[in-house]
């Protein structure tokens, strides 16, 4: 079987939603712990005909050179600063699978629940690989020069050069934390994998295992002919912490499976509190504060394919728009329901903390602040007063259009300098 390109890789899930980003570091970690990351490494030094290129690459990783990296399917980006002030964007690219050799390398990870203990656990098993590279001809992890192909836009003409080997090997470093990482190199992100061997699992389990035998059935009538019942036994403990959802696969006409892994999540969380205290820990919370808490909760705004389904889903329930909940879950970052009120409302505080504020400012040589209700604003910042007393920091673009910024507090003058830093 012959992998497919780059280009042609089988996409079960759109492209755009295939990509994972990693921030930049600089804190050198050293070479490659695991046996997987040290094997990407191999792979690149056999690449390689220039040992010093490579010494520099990997000085160039570990003094933090490399910027946020996106990987997709077949392909690695990411820009590395240099000596010039403009930096170079180097990109390697890998051989995809094709749907055939995905089956063949899913069906043995599923068969053997060793296999499938490892994955779950973040861990590469290495007898995995065998079958695949014995079935397709292809391994999973790059084994010879030509499974990896850098190129850069640096005038350099080796290959790779320093500054594509530096990407090599900061994604070495990627992989020890995280293997599926390859995976979605080689065509197939982590909640595919994940789905594939949990619906594998399940078709193995259902083959093997035999329906147990019916239990016997007592009318309740006969079991309490001989007086009442026993006391009932203690419920069982109370777990550390809440459980984890089931996977959902994607299927047509069903919800997104990660809007309802998020909504599942929280779920059991809210659950756990209510055993743990006896109280709802959002009780009170309109159907708009719960889902901007909802999605305050997920990393980013709306941006990323985790959350993009989420917010369309909770925008469209409630007739608002991606734009409105993004706003408001910055300022519920800012101070919760209080700050979320102070996002939706106007309203004309008592003369005295906000009169004398506009006055601090002005003394100590900010610019003279409009008031206007509870907002005092000069340019592209703005101070809004809440009713619980405390600052609340905004700013613009120039458009009239405010969003909160920074973190709320007491003093109007810590707040707007907050604001106002570069």
């Amino acid at each position: 079987m012959t992998p497919r390109s780059a280009s042609g890789a089988s996409a079960s899930a759109p492209a755009a939603d295939r990509r994972r980003t990693f921030p930049p570091t600089s804190e050198a970690t050293g070479p490659a712990t695991t046996w997987w990351g040290r094997a990407w490494v191999e792979a690149l030094e056999a690449l390689s005909l220039d040992p010093a290129r490579l010494a520099r690459g990997r000085a160039y990783a570990d003094a933090g050179h490399v910027d946020t990296i996106t990987v997709t399917p077949g392909r690695v980006v990411a820009y590395i600063r240099g000596s010039r002030a403009r930096p170079y964007r180097a990109d390697i690219r890998l051989r995809t699978l094709a749907d055939e050799d995905w089956d063949d390398f899913l069906d043995a990870a599923a068969e053997d629940p060793a296999h499938l203990e490892a994955l779950l656990a973040k861990t590469m098993p290495q007898a995995l690989l065998d079958p695949l590279a014995r079935l397709s001809g292809t391994p999973l992890l790059p084994a010879t020069a030509g499974d990896l192909l850098p190129s850069c836009t640096c005038p350099d003409a080796g290959r790779p050069c320093k500054h594509a080997a530096a990407l090599c090997y900061q994604v070495a470093r990627i992989l020890d934390e995280d293997p599926f990482v390859v995976f979605l190199l080689r065509g197939r992100d982590e909640r595919e994998i994940l789905d594939a061997l949990t619906r594998r699992n399940a078709a193995h389990t259902a083959t093997a295992t035999r329906a147990p035998a019916p239990t016997p059935a007592l009318p309740a009538r006969e079991a309490l002919a001989h007086g009442p019942l026993g006391t009932l036994p203690d419920p069982l403990p109370l777990p550390p912490h809440p459980g984890t959802p089931p996977s959902y696969p994607h299927t047509r006409d069903a919800p997104d499976p990660l809007t309802l892994d998020h909504l599942a999540t929280d779920a059991a969380t809210r659950a756990h509190a209510f055993l743990t205290t006896g109280t709802d820990p959002i009780d009170g919370l309109t159907a708009w504060q719960d889902a901007v808490r909802i999605a305050a909760a997920q990393p980013g705004s709306g941006l990323t394919a985790a959350t993009r389904h989420l917010y369309t889903s909770l925008t469209r329930a409630l007739g608002r728009t991606p734009t409105d909940l993004a706003k408001a879950v910055a300022a519920w970052r800012q101070g919760g329901p209080t700050a979320l009120s102070v996002l939706d409302g106007l309203w004309d505080p008592p003369a005295g903390p906000f009169d004398r504020a506009r006055s601090t400012l002005l003394a100590l040589g900010h610019p003279d602040l409009r008031p206007w209700h509870n907002h005092l604003t000069a340019d592209r910042c703005q101070l809004r007063y809440g009713r619980d007393g405390l600052w609340y920091g905004y700013e613009s673009d120039g458009a009239d259009d405010w969003w909160p910024a920074g973190t709320a507090g007491g003093d109007p003058v810590d707040v707007l300098a907050r604001l106002m830093e570069p």
